[in-house]
C-alpha cells in the first residue's frame, strides 16, 4: 500500500503525470488524474497504482469470452416487491431503462478460448449489484444447469450485499446460492470466483467466498462490514490496506490476483487444467 503511494508521489514529483485538458478520471485509490480516454484505452485500469475500475456486465462479457459465444439464461426475469417497499417498483423501472438490464446479474454459458463454462456477471450499476430474489434465483439456476451438464462455473462478483428493499427474502438468497454451490461441488464441478470492485456484504458471506479457486482483480475492495463499523466495534485502528485484494491474498482469503488484461488467458488455462477426462464408452 505504502509502496504504491510513494510511487505515485515520485511519479508526480518528476512531472510525469499526464496533462488533462478534457474529461478526466480521478483514481479513487491513489487520487491520480488521467484523461478519461486514456483510462478507457487501458481497460479502466489506473496506470499509476494499477487500481481496476468497474465494468458493466456486457463490457465484461465482451472482454473475457469468445466472440458471440455467450448465450444468456433467464433474460426476462424481474423482481416483485415482496415487502411493499416504498418506490421500489418505480426505482427498478428507472434502472431497467437506464442500464438495459432486468436486474443486477447476467447469467448464461460462454466459451473462454474454446473452453465452455456457465458464467455469471454482476453489474454494480443496478442498485450496487445488491442481491435480491432475482439475483439469487439466477445464480442458483446457473449452478443447477452446470451441475446437470457437468460444466464449470465462473462468477464475476461485484456487490454491496443483500438488497434491503426485499427484506428477509434477500437474506434467504445467501442460503439458496450456497446450497446450489454445494450441490455443484458434490457433483465434482469446478467453481471459480472472480472478485471485482467492490465485493462486500452478504455476497462475500455466501457464494463469492465459496469458489474452489478465488481470483481478485488488483486493488479492489473485498469485505463484509464496512471499515468504520469494524473499527468502532474493535476499538482499534485497522491497517491502511485492510480489505484490499492484496491484504486478502496475504491472509489466505484470495488465491491469486490477476490483472484484467491477463484474466481471459488465466481463466482459459484454469478451465483446461481442470477439465474432466472423457470417459471411455
Amino acid at each position: 500500500m505504502f509502496e504504491d503511494f510513494f510511487k505515485v508521489v515520485k511519479h508526480r514529483f518528476n512531472g510525469a503525470e499526464e496533462e488533462v485538458s478534457g474529461p478526466a478520471f480521478k483514481c479513487p485509490r491513489c487520487q491520480g488524474t488521467i484523461p478519461l480516454e486514456r483510462y478507457e484505452e487501458l481497460l479502466r485500469v489506473c496506470p499509476a497504482c494499477n487500481y481496476h475500475g468497474r465494468l458493466s456486465a456486457r463490457e465484461r462479457i465482451a472482454l473475457t469470452f469468445d466472440k458471440n459465444s455467450f448465450e444468456e439464461f433467464d433474460s426476462d426475469m424481474i423482481s416483485c416487491d415482496p415487502i411493499s417497499f416504498p418506490d421500489y417498483p418505480e426505482k427498478q423501472a428507472e434502472l431497467r431503462e437506464a442500464t438495459g438490464l432486468k436486474d443486477a446479474i447476467v447469467t448464461g454459458t460462454a466459451l473462454v478460448k474454446g473452453e465452455k463454462a456457465v458464467v455469471g456477471i454482476m453489474d454494480s450499476r443496478y442498485m450496487m449489484a445488491s442481491m435480491g430474489s432475482v439475483v439469487g434465483e439466477k445464480i442458483a439456476r446457473a449452478f443447477e444447469y452446470a451441475t446437470e451438464h457437468n460444466l464449470p462455473v465462473i462468477m464475476f462478483t461485484a456487490s454491496g450485499g443483500a438488497r434491503m428493499q426485499e427484506g428477509i427474502v434477500s437474506l434467504m438468497q445467501m442460503a439458496k446460492t450456497s446450497g446450489a454451490v454445494k450441490l455443484h461441488s458434490d457433483n465434482g464441478g469446478l467453481y471459480i470466483t472472480v472478485l471485482t470492485d467492490p465485493t462486500t456484504g452478504g455476497v462475500t458471506a455466501s457464494f463469492a467466498s465459496l469458489g474452489d479457486i478465488i481470483i481478485a482483480e488488483p486493488k479492489i475492495l473485498i469485505g463484509f462490514a464496512g471499515r468504520r463499523v469494524i473499527e468502532s466495534t474493535m476499538k482499534q485502528r485497522l491497517p491502511e490496506d485492510f480489505q484490499l485484494a492484496e491484504f486478502m491474498q496475504d491472509k489466505g482469503f484470495v488465491d491469486m490476483i490477476v490483472e484484467r488484461k491477463k484474466m481471459r488467458k488465466t481463466l482459459a488455462k484454469l478451465l483446461a487444467m481442470h477439465k474432466p477426462e472423457e470417459k471411455e464408452v
